[in-house]
C-alpha cells in the first residue's frame, strides 16, 4: 500500500512538473500582441541577452513569419525587454552610435534619425518592452509594452536600425548568433 502511494505521488509530481514546464514553455513562446498583429503566424527565431561590462541591459527576441529566413526584404520584429531603467534619449544616442560604427547612413541622415528616435523612444523601467517592427522598403515601427509609440518612415533607417543586431559587423556578435539561431549562415 505504501509503495502504491509513493508511486502515485511520484506520478502526480511528474504530471505537475510537465504541466508547469509546458506552461512556462508556452508563455516564453507566446507571440506578444504587437507582433501577433503586425506579423501573422510569427514564430520565435532566437533570443539572447545583451550585457555591457557584465551588466544585463536587455533580453532580445527575433520574431519571423513562419517558415521564412531573416533578411531585410521581409517584415520581422525585434522585441527588447529591459533589465534596468534607461533614458529614452540614451537609447536613441546609443542606437546612432551603433549605426555609425557600422558606417551606415550619412552624418546628416544619422542626425535626422537621432532626432526622430529621441521623439519616439521613452524612458524605460526594468521590465519595459520595446518592440520594433521592420517594414521592408518603408519604415520601422515601435511599440512600448504593446502600445504604439510611432514610426520612422525611411527604409534606409529601418535597414540601418535593425542592422545594429543583425549585421555581420555588429558589436554584439554573440547576441546576433543567438537571435539568428540555425539561420545565422543564411542571413543576408
Amino acid at each position: 500500500m505504501i509503495a502504491i502511494s509513493v508511486r502515485n505521488s511520484l506520478l502526480l509530481w511528474l504530471l505537475c512538473a510537465c504541466c508547469l514546464f509546458g506552461s512556462a514553455w508556452a508563455a516564453a513562446n507566446e507571440v506578444p500582441p504587437p507582433i501577433r498583429d503586425e506579423i501573422p503566424q510569427a514564430v520565435l527565431q532566437g533570443s539572447g541577452t545583451y550585457r555591457w561590462f557584465g551588466l544585463t541591459i536587455y533580453d532580445a527576441a527575433l520574431w519571423l513569419p513562419a517558415g521564412s529566413n531573416p533578411d531585410m526584404r521581409q517584415r520581422f520584429a525585434l522585441d527588447l525587454t529591459y533589465a534596468r531603467n534607461l533614458y529614452g534619449n540614451k537609447i536613441a544616442e546609443t542606437s546612432i552610435d551603433e549605426i555609425d560604427k557600422l558606417k551606415l547612413g550619412t552624418a546628416e541622415q544619422r542626425q535626422r534619425w537621432l532626432l526622430q528616435m529621441k521623439g519616439i523612444f521613452p524612458d524605460v523601467k526594468e521590465g519595459s518592452r520595446i518592440t520594433g517592427i521592420h517594414i521592408p522598403n518603408e519604415a520601422a515601427r515601435f511599440y512600448l509594452n504593446g502600445k504604439f509609440l510611432g514610426e520612422i518612415r525611411d527604409p534606409e533607417f529601418a535597414r540601418s536600425f535593425f542592422a545594429i543586431w543583425l549585421d555581420k559587423k555588429t558589436s554584439a556578435p554573440d547576441l546576433r548568433s543567438k537571435l539568428l539561431g540555425n539561420l545565422e549562415k543564411t542571413y543576408q
